[in-house]
């Protein structure tokens, strides 16, 4: 893990310096911009890189979601035999070139690189002893800066779960270190909700139980999860994935709509098992039905009125 450690400290550095140069010691609102804004393009830098990886993803599911008439086939055909269903799905993905882990894999790339960044933020402590500061290619100037770099007046090294030791030797008053990290929190669980919700409803839900199931987890499991982890991030870790968040809204609008949904899917299944109304811009666990006229609204004539 050190080579990840090091490679995330170099980008972080780099663009701390660029905005260093460009904006100078610049601490407005109680915030060390140079070292938020290096953050943010920490991750802006990851995910350009990993840009054609999500393209990827997309095609992957796109791919798999036309095959959905042909594997329903399979598991009517093969209902008793799971061996020779597992074979037929096996080399139906080969020949169609789809391959349903696809994705995954834009978020298993991601892990490294936030467990990095956590480490080196958990690792940036006035106390740290001066052979340490030196660690993954810092300077010990860079170190004590980034150590005493607040955002709105708390250290981004802070965390909401931090002691009282802790606080003093950040130099930091606690109320406001809990009130930044509990707005980010919020945002952070907020956005991590929207973005996994705008990939399935625009993707569709998934017709098998258990890819359902993993879809479900995304949307609700993983924004409660951050509500307990969220107390242990550092406030640059925060940072890091909210920015992630916001980057990955903008990214999946714009991929989304360059690769729709294959029409064959236009009507996957809801999470009760109904047709979602989702993909058509309805409420993802609501069945798909005509929406109820409004209190007070004339009733509609569906009929076909006869030619004149």
């Amino acid at each position: 893990m050190s080579m990840i450690y090091r490679a995330i400290s170099e980008i972080l550095l780099f663009w701390h310096t660029t905005w260093q140069r460009l904006l100078g010691d610049a601490s407005g609102l109680g915030t060390d911009w140079s070292w938020v804004l290096g953050i943010v393009f920490l991750v802006l830098t990851v995910r350009i890189i990993l840009f054609p990886v999500f393209v990827k993803q997309i095609r992957s599911q796109r791919a798999v979601q036309a095959l959905q008439p042909r594997i329903a086939e399979l598991q009517a055909r093969h209902r008793d035999d799971r061996e020779t269903l597992q074979k037929e799905l096996v080399e139906l993905y080969r020949v169609e070139k789809a391959n349903p882990l696809m994705g995954c894999l834009p978020m298993v790339v991601q892990i490294p690189v936030f467990l990095g960044l956590l480490h080196v933020l958990r690792h940036l402590k006035p106390s740290m002893p001066e052979h340490l500061k030196t660690l993954y290619g810092w300077s010990v100037t860079q170190f004590d800066s980034a150590s005493s770099a607040t955002l709105f007046g708390a250290p981004i090294a802070g965390t909401f779960g931090s002691t009282g030791q802790e606080l003093a030797l950040l130099g930091a008053d606690g109320t406001t270190v809990r009130i930044v990290a509990a707005v980010l929190i919020a945002t952070m669980i907020a956005t991590t909700y929207l973005s996994s919700r705008q990939l399935i409803l625009r993707s569709g839900w998934a017709t098998g139980p258990q890819q359902r199931l993993v879809q479900r987890l995304m949307l609700y499991g993983i924004p409660a999860s951050l509500l307990v982890s969220g107390l242990i991030f550092p406030i640059g870790v925060i940072i890091y994935w909210v920015t992630t968040n916001l980057f990955s809204l903008g990214q999946q609008t714009w991929t989304l709509r360059r690769y729709p949904l294959p029409a064959s899917s236009a009507t996957s299944p809801g999470p009760r098992g109904d047709a979602s109304k989702a993909v058509a811009g309805g409420d993802d666990d609501e069945p798909g039905r005509p929406a109820a006229p409004k209190v007070g609204a004339k009733p509609t004539n569906h009929r076909r009125r006869r030619a004149t």
